[in-house]
């Protein structure tokens, strides 16, 4: 499956492909920071990244932090601890 999307990093006009892979090891690391056991983390980066591949689908150019938002919203379902986390990670560090 091929994401159709590419992604405007904060502050930066140029823009690259978005990386599943990336993302799944994002929502990995902020579910471990929160304790979750690393089965359950890789199966929620799963089902999240799934989620935002299927939100892509329709459009050609979306901004880190439009990710960053849908990211969270689906993660919230799953882990909401963690979705805290992912969505104040620029704000916290």
């Amino acid at each position: 499956m091929s994401q159709a999307a590419d992604v405007i990093k904060h502050g930066n006009r140029n823009s690259e492909p978005f990386e599943r892979q990336k993302l799944h090891k994002s929502i990995v690391a902020v579910c471990l920071s929160v304790r979750t056991p690393r089965g359950q983390a890789e199966t929620t980066a799963h089902s999240v990244c799934d989620e935002v591949v299927a939100w892509l689908q329709n459009k050609d150019e979306v901004t880190s932090q439009d990710i960053r938002i849908i990211t969270a919203k689906r993660l919230k379902r799953f882990q909401p601890e963690a979705a805290y986390l992912y969505e104040q990670h620029n704000i916290i560090i």
